[in-house]
């Protein structure tokens, strides 16, 4: 089983014209956070990870995937 996590926040972000910055106020994070997920530094929480599925209107299956 692997404990590396890839996601696709940045795409996703880009298809919308939004900035880290935006994201993050959109779902209530930081922009930190926001930088820190898309980069794999920081696995985010089951709450985080459900608001970006929300926000996105996609599973969480398609912005994070173990590899």
């Amino acid at each position: 089983m692997s404990n590396k996590l890839d996601n696709n926040i940045a795409k996703l972000r880009s298809r919308r014209k939004l900035s880290q910055q935006q994201l993050a106020d959109e779902i209530g994070v930081s922009r930190k956070t926001i930088s820190t997920i898309e980069t794999g530094r920081f696995t985010p929480s089951v709450v985080i990870a459900l608001n970006l599925a929300k926000f996105f209107e996609v599973s969480v299956e398609e912005i994070f995937e173990l590899l």
